[in-house]
């Protein structure tokens, strides 16, 4: 694994509304469009069984049902920590409104693991993205602290303060009005171990991880993310990636390659929660 994919592991960035007053330019556009409306949300959103003594489960991809069932997952990680606040008043762009503007454009369902920070600091892009039926929000944490140690240099939360910080996410979530959201939770950077797991038992989500890294975290090859999506992508697959512009610049480039590629191989879009229930 290069550092560069190492990277994208540990940061995740998600895109914004188009209500934020940005449009994307339609020249760039790429002409497939998925031709499919995305289904209806589930009235409860599909979970895993709790693992061996409550601990909490972890589901890593989709099985298929089978060999005609080409579906693919993409997700993207708001990120944004609880001391970055200074950096985005000076202007630092942790969200990326062209991104999900593209997703809506293109009609791709997808899944955006968000921080309870992020929430807070674009309440108005968290409700417009958690009341768009395209859309669901998962818990990325509030604070993106890790998990687990060690962790890519994250600082780590305490065992005793794991459980409050995600629910402190979700918490900043209702502030916001966002109404599409599971219960599930991406673990910063990844990292978890059994102490985590047990410590989140009570909050009865389901842990997502992934089984394909764009490597888009401090990318500025576009085609060099996409080509790294193309190839893990199986049937099932779990795909992460990033949409803080300022540490994810190139995503939505990359996306406008990898989601007409995807189709032309027959490939269908659909939420985390949908993977999960098939």
């Amino acid at each position: 694994m290069t550092a560069l994919t190492l990277l994208g592991v540990v940061l995740a960035g998600c895109g914004t509304p188009t209500d934020s007053g940005t449009e994307e330019n339609p020249a760039h556009a790429p002409s497939h469009t998925s031709s499919v409306a995305p289904p209806p949300a589930p009235s409860k959103p599909p979970t895993l069984a709790p693992g061996p003594a409550g601990r909490t489960p972890v589901f890593e991809r989709g099985l298929p049902r089978g060999r005609g069932d080409k579906v693919v997952a993409l997700t993207f990680d708001a990120d944004m920590t609880a001391d970055q606040g200074s950096r985005a008043a000076a202007g630092e762009q942790f969200d990326n409104p062209p991104l999900i503007a593209l997703l809506r454009r293109l009609k791709v369902p997808s899944t955006v693991f968000m921080t309870g920070r992020w929430a807070e600091e674009y309440p108005e892009q968290a409700r417009s993205i958690g009341t768009d039926a395209l859309f669901e929000i998962a818990n990325h944490s509030y604070s993106h602290h890790a998990f687990a140690s060690p962790c890519y240099g994250l600082p780590v939360v305490d065992r005793d303060g794991m459980l409050g910080d995600v629910e402190q996410a979700f918490a900043s979530f209702r502030k916001a009005g966002a109404r599409n959201v599971v219960p599930y939770f991406r673990f910063p950077g990844g990292c978890y171990d059994d102490a985590s797991l047990r410590a989140l038992a009570p909050a009865k989500v389901t842990a997502v991880q992934w089984d394909v890294i764009s490597g888009d975290a401090f990318a500025t090859d576009a085609d060099a993310v996409a080509e790294q999506v193309l190839e893990g992508v199986r049937p099932g697959s779990l795909v992460v990636m990033h949409c803080t512009r300022s540490a994810a610049p190139v995503t939505e480039e990359a996306v406008r390659q990898v989601v007409p590629e995807l189709l032309r191989r027959g490939y269908r879009f659909v939420k985390v929660s949908e993977l999960m229930r098939d």
